[in-house]
């Protein structure tokens, strides 16, 4: 502001000290330097915020407040501002007598005499710390993860975005890294969530310890963790190599359990890695680094998996056949075939319906592409309600047939059907409205599927046979079956898997894995059965060994209905 020249009138002059000093004592901070910036004077407001007593304050200059937290720069624009313009405001973190920073919006204007010389500087300020706080608040919530305050999604998908938009413009690959560690849900379910939660802190602290300062290691949720390298090299081979020894890295890093609560925890990562270049998307980077870590988990655990361009082509294949699937159903698309089961005379006992799928265009698709498929998108259920209907309706057919009305029919049941509450009542209903004999139907199970939920098991098994049904545990010895529920549990036959029958006779392992099952099957007065017998060598060792059923090649391979009927009326 301009002061004039001229003399004031005593009385005037009085009345404009008189409202100086209204001014000077407001509730806001306010202080008066000469020209060299030298404090000449300081308000009540100002000792109040800063802690700087006048006595302290008068004779420094207000250097006396800085915090550090702005450079050179950022004075320098200052003091331009002050020289073109006479005035600058915005807002600054100054710090006070006992340490504390805190942020301030001020206001600095330049007294000048007529002829433009400056003679004083007057700064006012007020505190926004608490606003700022409540901003700072608001973005960490909006921003970071609030248990281990690494960045969050929402964060994550901002910074790899951006990492795309530098790789287009410096031609540098990075990589982005979904990581899952293997064993933390036994430990949150068994130790609870607060020993859960000191996990997670500890492995964001590992996590971040490995790389490099400017990276990114950010939890997507639950036990899931991102990470996204940067500026990796020009060569997307040489990048790769890079991506891979960091992800060992990562995994060396929880070689050394972690200790809470009095015991150590020993934790596995899985990781998915995805490197990505300039033409990459967002969405694409992320769905690619997803199916890396799916793969790291297909592989067993405890292991690292980079994208492939053929998991796109799975995935999108994966995709189609769901699709298709649902409308096979609807369309009567799906076939059950039957392989026969013989006894030592190679006679025909039984058979097992076996599900197919006779595709349009793509012809039979293999069951081992789409039966897993359909027990991860639940079509399982009604696929599995619509086979039990088949075999009992075939069943019904065959007792009109004198060489075929005394086979018995094994179906193959999932974990996902066997777990339904109403699965007893289906089964009731189903053999109801066929009206068939029981005793000719045959529910397989998994010894993983029986072990899940043990008393379960056992309440729905001997439900189904009171109503005449049996059992038989399928692909038993590649579990982790024990004696003690394996004798609870209301089976009538053991059937050995086919990979311990294709090594039969010569891998001592495997031979004795099935004399042990024959045995154990027989000291609990259950048949047994082996499948995927397919030379007369192996029919011959498990016969020795009093194996008393068969089912494989050697006798015939799966068939129609009507062609399973020729072949057992020639046999």
């Amino acid at each position: 502001m301009n002061t004039m020249a001229a003399t004031p009138h005593p009385q005037s002059h009085e009345t404009e000290l008189q409202i100086a000093q209204v001014v000077f004592e407001s509730p806001f901070g306010m202080l008066v330097t000469d020209a060299a910036g030298v404090i000449l004077r300081v308000n009540a407001a100002f000792t109040r915020m800063s802690g700087y007593s006048a006595a302290e304050a008068v004779g420094k200059t207000p250097a006396l407040l800085k915090s550090g937290r702005q450079d050179q720069h950022f004075y320098q624009a200052m003091w331009d501002s002050l020289h073109d313009d006479r005035c600058w405001q915005g807002e600054i973190w100054n710090r006070g007598k006992n340490g504390r920073v805190y942020a301030e919006h001020l206001h600095i204007a330049a007294v000048t005499m007529d002829a433009g010389r400056v003679t004083h500087y007057v700064a006012s300020f007020t505190d926004i710390s608490l606003a700022k706080d409540a901003e700072i608040l608001v973005h960490r919530l909006a921003y970071y993860d609030g248990l281990t305050h690494l960045p969050n999604r929402r964060l994550l998908r901002d910074r790899i975005g951006q990492a795309l938009l530098s790789s287009a413009r410096s031609g540098l690959c990075g990589a982005v890294f979904f990581i899952d560690v293997d064993n933390f849900r036994s430990i949150n379910d068994t130790d609870g969530h607060d020993v859960g939660d000191q996990l997670l802190v500890e492995l964001a602290q590992r996590l971040r310890a490995v790389v490099r300062e400017g990276d990114t290691v950010a939890r997507q949720g639950g036990d899931e963790f991102v990470l996204l390298l940067e500026d990796l090299s020009e060569s997307t081979e040489i990048g790769t190599t890079m991506a891979l020894q960091v992800g060992e890295k990562l995994r060396s890093a929880m070689a050394t359990p972690i200790y809470l609560s009095g015991r150590d925890y020993q934790c596995r990562l899985s990781i998915g890695v995805a490197v990505f270049e300039q033409q990459d998307t967002l969405e694409g980077l992320l769905l690619h680094a997803d199916l890396a870590l799916q793969q790291a988990k297909k592989a067993g655990r405890n292991t690292q998996r980079f994208f492939d361009p053929q998991m796109q082509a799975a995935l999108e294949l994966r995709n189609a056949l769901e699709a298709e699937l649902e409308k096979a159903l609807q369309w009567g698309h799906l076939r059950l075939y039957y392989q026969p089961q013989v006894d030592r005379a190679r006679r025909v006992v039984g058979v097992e319906a076996l599900l197919r799928w006779q595709h349009p265009l793509r012809g039979m698709v293999p069951p081992g592409d789409f039966i897993p498929l359909a027990e991860d998108c639940g079509l399982i259920l009604p696929i599995g309600a619509w086979v039990l209907e088949q075999a009992c309706e075939q069943l019904r057919i065959w007792s009109q047939d004198a060489r075929m009305r005394e086979l018995q029919v094994a179906v193959n049941v999932s974990a996902r059907q066997f777990a339904q509450p109403h699965f007893v009542a289906q089964v009731q209903a189903v053999l109801a409205a066929s009206g068939v004999n029981p005793a000719r139907l045959k529910l397989e199970l998994t010894e993983s599927l029986v072990l899940d939920n043990v008393r379960d098991a056992i309440e729905k098994m001997r439900a189904i046979k009171r109503l005449g049904v049996s059992f038989s545990m399928d692909d038993f010895g590649t579990g982790y079956s024990s004696l003690s529920y394996l004798a609870q549990l209301p089976l009538d036959q053991l059937k050995i898997d086919r990979s311990f029958v294709m090594n039969i006779p010569g891998k001592s392992s495997d031979e004795t894995i099935a004399r042990t099952i024959i045995s154990m099957g027989r000291g609990l007065e259950m048949q047994v059965i082996a499948e995927g017998v397919e030379t007369e060598v192996q029919r011959a060792f498990l016969a020795m060994h009093g194996c008393d059923a068969y089912q494989g090649y050697l006798f015939g391979r799966p068939l129609p209905a009507q062609e399973l009927q020729a072949y057992v009326q020639q046999a």
